[in-house]
């Protein structure tokens, strides 16, 4: 990490991976297409893959991508983007209010506002260094090595030769740890009853695990500790991964869908379902797990011979915007301000 110089105006950037500008298959063909041709994304050989993607993949995902992206689009546009943007300005008013001089921009990897564009507005803010935090808790070459591929072309083409921090995962930094499980809390779980905490992780290519990722590692370590602030045994909470991309590859598992099947058929209790490592509520959250997963597990507790429970299955929103999201966010950040007042 740099010296921060007295004097010195840090420009801060959040980047996330991105949303279509609006739930119309177009649209989201557009931005898919960003996104899967991405190197780090991209699961064959590029030339090949391009027809692939092109020809099979899009025409079809871009209409089924778009009836969802619909049903959890607002008035303001896409909730990912709405919660990135006030979180951002919520975040330089807390830095502000703590005598540090800094400018806070929010960037996606693959859609509007663009790393380019946010870096841009920061040169010309006048900040004589760079912080970069990629809102992913856990890092992992598919997400937070893309956001370090796209802010150093930004910086190549704007010509920008500024020090620069980059955080690279805040999987176990305390504040995060204590604000995920005061929100399980918030949602209505009781440590002292038999209720059950159901971990979910975006999963990643096993391919990459054997590259050196160490993105399972971190999921374990975050839910280690989120369970031990809870004041949980081991037996009260499991992991599992979603969003399963392709059936080509390997991807790490278990499967969040199969740690559900089991729960029904074992008859658990009731299930609070967390997300860590999403920051921010998207269509992964916002839409599969409302209308696909919950259905789904509702669905294997009758195929056992039940009737779910009220309160069977707890979906504990992500932190968005909240106060204590800005305090994590905050928390991982002072280290890199400090000093720059």
């Amino acid at each position: 990490m740099d010296i921060v110089q007295e004097g010195d105006r840090t420009g801060i950037l959040l980047v996330n991976t991105g949303t279509p500008d609006e739930p119309r298959p177009r649209a989201v063909r557009k931005y898919l297409a960003r996104f899967l041709m991405d190197p780090r994304i991209a699961p064959m050989n590029r030339v090949g893959w391009w027809f692939v993607l092109h020809l099979f993949i899009l025409p079809k995902r871009g209409r089924a991508s778009a009836e969802k992206y619909a049903r959890i689009w607002t008035e303001e546009g896409s909730p990912f983007t709405v919660a990135h943007m006030k979180l951002a300005r919520a975040l330089d008013a807390q830095l502000a209010e703590e005598g540090h001089d800094a400018v806070v921009r929010c960037a996606m990897s693959y859609s509007a506002p663009f790393v380019r564009d946010a870096v841009r507005e920061l040169k010309e803010a006048g900040c004589t260094r760079l912080v970069v935090l990629p809102l992913y808790p856990q890092s992992a070459h598919s997400t937070t090595g893309s956001v370090s591929d796209g802010v150093g072309r930004a910086l190549r083409k704007e010509r920008w030769d500024v020090p620069c921090d980059f955080v690279d995962n805040y999987h176990d930094d305390p504040t995060y740890v204590r604000a995920i499980a005061a929100s399980v809390r918030h949602a209505g779980f009781d440590p002292d009853s038999d209720d059950k905490v159901l971990f979910s992780y975006h999963s990643i290519p096993l391919v990459d695990i054997e590259a050196g990722d160490t993105y399972e590692l971190q999921s374990g370590a975050s839910s280690l500790q989120i369970a031990g602030e809870l004041g949980i045994e081991r037996n009260r909470w499991t992991i599992g991964y979603q969003c399963r991309f392709d059936k080509g590859r390997e991807w790490l598992s278990p499967f969040t869908r199969d740690v559900l099947a089991r729960w029904a058929e074992a008859d658990v209790g009731r299930v609070f379902f967390v997300c860590p490592n999403f920051a921010v509520d998207c269509l992964e959250t916002l839409y599969d797990i409302e209308h696909e997963l919950k259905p789904f597990y509702f669905e294997q507790i009758r195929k056992a011979g039940r009737e779910p429970l009220e309160g069977a299955f707890t979906y504990v929103p992500c932190l968005d915007r909240s106060r204590a999201h800005v305090r994590v966010l905050a928390d991982v950040l002072r280290p890199h301000v400090e000093g720059g007042r």
